[in-house]
């Protein structure tokens, strides 16, 4: 009887599977029509994306944090990508680009958002820190990406367009100490509401979880460094109470993290540009081996299990 049954679970499934793949790999037209804002485009997944976007030929609205971050973006691109400075912690250079958006898209309202400007130090245990390094990122991460959303949000509803936020796997577990996980656990959350929230004007939004990539925020000697700067600015007490060896074994942990990072950081960048550009794009995106072989999965196992795993 079960002999029966398994030719059709085969057919079954494989039908499943082609349904799926034909779903997911329909593209939009007149994607040459579309802007699309960038946050964090000075290196790494906003840089990329940029160029990868440009070659599209969509209309590529790149936000840098310097002024040589946007000069360097501008000699690798075409004349179409136009860049602004921006700073979304600062509440005034977020209203600014808004403005600036505002007058190139004009009555074409704005397609695509692409939340992606991050930073991750300091970073180190939590007893470690004090409230204002958690502050430093929760400004960036998090309240910064809600800060250039809410300010974006009329223009992408009026084209009925595409929200996508970075989050991350330390947005499923937390990895280290410190505001990175926190604000990418808050990045989930605010992309969960919003999703609900827009569904009914058509505007649609995606999270991207990377793994390990080799990007300037994991660059293991700055980490290490930043992560002794903290050790040596704590109290006598606390490094009595963890001790050299406690101090050792964590930048041991995180020199392990950060030798995971890969390379192609394509595999997100065209996660990203799926969820612009695709007719159903998924709600979310995993990008990486350890993101969905290892992370991603732990991440639904008992807390228990999860805990003794990373520990």
């Amino acid at each position: 009887m079960i002999d029966m049954w398994l030719p059709l679970l085969a057919v079954v499934l494989a039908l499943l599977f082609l349904y799926r793949w034909h779903r997911q790999s329909q593209i939009l037209q007149n994607l040459s029509d579309k802007y699309v804002f960038i946050t964090g485009c000075d290196s790494g997944f906003g840089n990329l994306l940029a160029k990868q976007l440009d070659r599209r030929g969509m209309q590529v609205l790149a936000a840098c944090l310097t002024e040589k971050g946007a000069e360097d973006l501008k000699k690798e691109t075409s004349s179409r990508l136009q860049t602004v400075i921006l700073d979304v912690s600062g509440s005034q250079s977020v209203s600014s680009a808004a403005k600036w958006v505002t007058q190139i898209v004009q009555d074409k309202g704005l397609w695509g958002l692409v939340n992606n400007a991050g930073i991750l130090l300091p970073m180190a245990p939590n007893e470690w820190l004090n409230k204002e390094d958690f502050r430093k990122i929760l400004d960036v991460n998090l309240l910064g990406m809600i800060d250039v959303t809410l300010n974006l949000l009329p223009l992408i509803r009026k084209a009925h367009g595409r929200i996508v936020n970075v989050s991350s796997i330390a947005g499923r577990l937390s990895l280290c100490g410190g505001g990175y996980c926190i604000s990418k656990y808050g990045v989930q959350a605010f992309s969960d509401s919003l999703r609900r929230e827009l569904k009914p004007f058509g505007v649609k939004v995606s999270i991207i979880e990377p793994g390990f990539f080799k990007t300037d925020i994991l660059n293991s000697e700055r980490i290490q460094e930043s992560i002794k700067k903290v050790w040596n600015k704590v109290s006598k007490q606390i490094q009595d109470i963890y001790g050299e060896q406690y101090f050792h074994s964590y930048c041991g942990f995180v020199d392990k993290l950060c030798s995971l990072g890969s390379s192609k950081l394509t595999l997100v960048t065209d996660c990203m540009e799926h969820a612009l550009t695709a007719v159903h794009p998924w709600t979310r995106y995993s990008a990486g081996r350890y993101a969905k072989s290892f992370y991603i999965p732990l991440s639904y196992l008992p807390t228990c299990v999860a805990d003794y795993v990373l520990d």
